[in-house]
């Protein structure tokens, strides 16, 4: 990404902040072919080698003058990566290498012809599908968070003003709108916390702006460490400035004046254009001292977590601001009552801060009217597991598992049966197939036993091992618990040991009704929303698929073939051809038999049951499906 040196004139009013943005629209060349290389997640696909490769050929070429080459933010279509969109033709070319970049430059850049190899191919008819409004990842979503991901270069902010960036910030200082105004106007859009509980924001933007006590915090939760979830990163990666500008509008709207995004270390890319975003908007007058020539001021600073899970509790993500240990504390008093250094602070998330713009812009009427009667809006999710089209996705509110399984996601991995979905990381639950139809928003998953949670949302086939699933995200949050309180720390580890000896097919039928038992004292007793909610997993799990732990406890065995432990190597006789390639991939020297050579019988091979680990190799290894999983 580009280096943060131009040097910004500041703005001293919203009147030379609208004129800059016809300024930008104006100087536009919409005769220009624009080339939008998605930078981010795509990197780890080689999309930096791509970019590079293809700046030279259009160098080559001669086309400076003509292409302009955008190293966007995440496009989504993380299954596809590298991506990148030609506009003004409308071209979605998947899985480029930097040698599809001469091609590109000669065949669409030079005469704006498709090049349909680079195209999408329908996984059910075969068809190649040009144009990004058409494939099905896109065509069924609607873009509000996300509606600048993949467009703009996040690294400049006078991309995201052209697309009327900080035109909500303006509305607001120009027009004189009262602050307890700007609170009823996000009251009514219906909007709720994207972070996982589902908090009505203007709810508490009001209870923040009816604070007496100053000076008063606004907190962004950036620090997202769900298994597979990315909608945190991906926002902050492509579009930081959507969320600098939500956090001012909630300033102004509760009357604070101090700002924290809290982003997690491990997110590189996020903090270097958080912090780039950061700097750009106070260069424009757009943050800190004297907003836009107003007498409201307000500021952020940038706050990189450690990484704990536990921090993305409310209070543990305060204690970690303020320098102590990120561990979780009692509520009440709440953080709108006393937060960070005992004053009143508002916490929200990424995603619930890139809807505030839009809202104010477009009228909180139009945002109410998009989902359900209680859940408005669109939700981002991060789609993960046995699906054709992993990847990042914005959706309307209400829309069925179905749909964005099988439309949206392009159906499951090799035709194989759904067998459920796990939402919400490891605070949330199972579905199974049985709810397919179900229409996701908080109140219906609430019924089903699962939650939003943040928008992780993993597709398994037959082929996952439902006590498998429940083993890994309840392992996951025994490493990531503090420690601080029993329930969680004890409680959650012993839950483990029983899921261990199930999986290792040790377990008895009176360790399901510990399990339950133990779950709901946890989630009565555990201190914090990670205690409360780890069970989560567990006891949707044995309520939606209890005959598979009993499968694991009585008949010993795994019907999904996954623990370890369970599974029974053999191999037959019929089948094998004597080649010898298992015996000698064995480890253990648990396949006996003798391999067949020319002018010579051989032996056909098998695996004694009592020496073999279960290492899987001689079913990895066999070329000719003679080795049997049972």
């Amino acid at each position: 990404m580009k280096s943060n040196d131009t040097v910004r004139e500041r703005l001293k009013s919203v009147v030379e902040l609208d004129a800059l943005r016809r300024r930008l629209k104006a100087a536009r060349d919409s005769k220009k072919v624009t080339v939008r290389v998605c930078m981010t997640g795509c990197r780890a696909k080689g999309a930096d080698k791509v970019a590079a490769a293809l700046r030279h050929e259009v160098s080559n070429f001669r086309l400076k003058d003509k292409v302009d080459i955008v190293e966007t933010g995440c496009h989504g279509f993380c299954s596809m990566a590298p991506v990148m969109v030609v506009e003004p033709f409308g071209y979605l070319y998947c899985k480029v290498t930097p040698e599809d970049m001469h091609e590109i430059a000669r065949t669409t850049l030079k005469t704006g012809e498709v090049i349909e190899r680079l195209c999408y191919e329908d996984p059910f008819t075969g068809a190649r599908i040009p144009l990004n409004k058409d494939i099905p990842f896109y065509k069924n979503q609607k873009k509000i968070v996300l509606r600048n991901c993949g467009i703009i270069d996040p690294t400049q902010i006078e991309q995201y003003i052209e697309r009327d960036g900080y035109a909500a910030l303006g509305m607001l200082l120009s027009q004189g709108v009262k602050p307890d105004k700007v609170v009823e106007m996000v009251k009514k859009s219906g909007l709720r916390g994207r972070g996982g509980a589902g908090f009505p924001t203007g709810i508490k933007w009001q209870l923040a702006h009816d604070q007496p006590s100053t000076p008063k915090y606004l907190v962004c939760n950036a620090d997202e460490g769900d298994p597979g979830a990315f909608m945190d990163r991906a926002v902050l990666e492509g579009d930081p400035h959507s969320v600098i500008e939500g956090m001012v509008v909630g300033a102004y709207a509760m009357g604070a004046s101090l700002g924290y995004v809290y982003c997690r270390a491990e997110y590189p890319i996020a903090v270097r254009h958080v912090q780039m975003a950061i700097q750009q908007a106070e260069q424009c007058g757009l943050l800190g001292d004297n907003i836009l020539g107003s007498e409201f001021s307000f500021h952020i600073k940038l706050k990189e977590g450690a990484g704990a899970f536990v921090c993305g509790e409310e209070t543990a993500l305060m204690a970690s601001i303020e320098g102590e240990r990120g561990m979780p504390r009692p509520r009440p008093p709440f953080p709108i009552q006393s937060g960070l250094w005992g004053q009143p602070t508002c916490i929200n998330n990424v995603e619930t801060l890139a809807n505030i713009a839009p809202i104010i812009t477009r009228g909180p009427e139009w945002y109410a009217d998009m989902g359900t009667e209680t859940s408005k809006g669109t939700k981002i999710f991060a789609l993960a597991g046995a699906i054709n089209n992993t990847g990042l996705v914005e959706v309307p509110m209400g829309i069925t598992l179905r749909e964005i399984i099988f439309e949206v996601g392009g159906g499951i991995l090799e035709n194989k049966r759904f067998k459920a979905a796990q939402t919400g990381g490891p605070s949330g639950g199972v579905i199974p197939a049985d709810y397919i139809d179900l229409p996701i928003d908080y109140d219906s998953l609430a019924k089903v036993g699962a939650i939003m949670g943040s928008g992780g949302l993993i597709v398994l086939d037959q082929g996952n091992c439902i006590v498998d699933i429940a083993k890994f995200f309840l392992n996951f949050t025994c490493n990531e618990s503090c420690g601080k309180c029993t329930p969680c720390r004890i409680g959650l580890t012993r839950m483990l040991e029983i899921l261990i000896k199930i999986s290792r097919g040790e377990g008895v039928p009176e360790d399901l009704d510990t399990l339950e038992t133990m779950a709901r004292v946890i989630k009565d007793a555990a201190l914090c929303g990670l205690g409360q909610t780890a069970p989560n997993p567990v006891l949707t799990s044995l309520k939606h698929f209890r005959e598979e732990y009993e499968a694991h406890i009585v008949d010993k065995k795994c019907p999904s073939l996954k623990c370890k432990a369970l599974i029974t190597y053999s191999i037959d006789q019929e089948l094998c051809r004597m080649c010898g390639i298992c015996s000698k991939s064995c480890p253990t020297g648990a396949i006996t038999g003798q391999v067949k050579k020319k002018g010579q019988e051989g032996i056909p091979f098998h695996i004694i049951e009592e020496t073999c680990n279960k290492c899987g190799m001689c079913y990895s290894v066999c070329p000719f499906g003679s080795v049997a999983l049972a």
